[in-house]
């Protein structure tokens, strides 16, 4: 019976005690007991979260069974449940008040009758099995939740990334401007010093920033040329597109990207679309974006344009600071290219 191989520390001064309740145990069938007369040694042993009943006298020179009832409460791990037995002659209801109140879970009376020692050792310990298992079983529990958790968020991932492949395909002829624009953007962030969450949901949600772009037609998208005015204004609907197909998400990631979407073609002087927002109106996430895709667009080839050399780029996003970007969101991007800076400025 897995009952009768529990731990079962007794500490009590009284060897006469001590050697009493050996007896009444080992008659019982409890074969792993351990017994100290002296507190002090006994200790280490009491703190150890293997032992599962403790048998404890209260009245004890140097160390007393409220010192020691104090160490096991103070030293009991968040949700641990081992517990004490008190067995005194000092019935006073303060005694077993004051116990009681330090984390006892029995308090019994010397002298004792052994059919009632017999009775709350096997209930205490019936206790202390129920709620091992069921900490086990909760372990078990909280472990699949993680993992099915894992695999809900990898299976969210691969939706996001796929999502933004979609938009590469549509019209980015290399299909890596979407993970620079993520990869660059979580750098600047880390740049400014934002919370870490911040930058890495940043990194997965700032790919679909143009995912809007599924819903504009392959002759505007496409088209060579410059686009005309009625074109343009076309074109310019993909921000409301993109946050329309984000729209209604209970996944971070994805309420991010609606914020990106919406807003990574807003100006800071107030001039951009689709809403005219100016300053600190704009989202961060919006305004992060907004300079990490232009500066990517400038220094990558695309069909219509040459690369241009990180310098080049880097002045033309300064040029711009104050009425295109964020003042200080431009300052960050320098930061990220202190040999091309050291270049402009000889």
């Amino acid at each position: 019976m897995r009952l009768l191989s529990s731990r079962i520390l007794i500490v009590d001064d009284e060897p006469a005690n001590v050697l009493l309740l050996e007896r009444l145990l080992e008659q019982l069938g409890y074969n792993n007991l351990e017994s100290f007369t002296n507190p002090e040694e006994a200790l280490p042993r009491l703190l150890n979260s293997n032992v599962d009943l403790v048998l404890l006298d209260i009245q004890m020179p140097n160390v007393s069974g409220f010192d020691v009832l104090e160490k096991i409460r103070d030293n009991k791990q968040e949700n641990e449940f081992r517990p004490v037995m008190i067995l005194t002659a000092d019935a006073t209801p303060s005694t077993k008040r004051k116990a009681l109140a330090l984390g006892a879970d029995d308090f019994l009376t010397k002298p004792f009758e052994a059919y009632e020692v017999a009775l709350r050792v096997k209930n205490l310990l019936r206790t202390r099995l129920m709620y091992k298992e069921m900490t086990l079983e909760n372990d078990l529990l909280e472990q699949r939740v993680l993992a099915r958790t894992k695999e809900l968020e990898e299976v969210q991932l691969e939706v996001v990334d796929r999502l933004g492949l979609a938009t590469e395909y549509r019209d980015d002829d290399t299909k890596a401007h979407t993970g620079r624009v993520g990869e660059m953007a979580s750098k600047l962030a880390k740049a400014m010093d934002l919370p870490p969450r911040f930058s890495h949901l940043l990194r997965l949600a700032a790919p679909l920033h143009d995912i809007g772009k599924i819903g504009i037609s392959d002759l505007i998208l496409l088209k060579e040329g410059k686009l005309t005015d009625e074109e343009y204004e076309t074109m310019k609907k993909h921000c409301e597109i993109g946050a329309s197909i984000l729209s209604g998400s209970k996944s971070e990631i994805l309420q991010l990207a609606q914020e990106i979407a919406i807003s990574h073609h807003e100006r800071w002087d107030g001039r951009g679309y689709p809403n005219q927002l100016s300053g600190e109106d704009i989202p961060l996430s919006g305004r992060i974006v907004s300079v990490v895709d232009v500066f990517d667009a400038l220094t990558h080839e695309r069909t219509y344009k040459k690369a241009w050399p990180i310098e080049e780029a880097l002045m033309e996003i300064k040029k711009n600071s104050g009425t295109q970007f964020d003042p200080t969101i431009v300052k960050a991007l320098m930061t990220l290219f202190p040999s091309q800076l050291a270049k402009i400025a000889a």
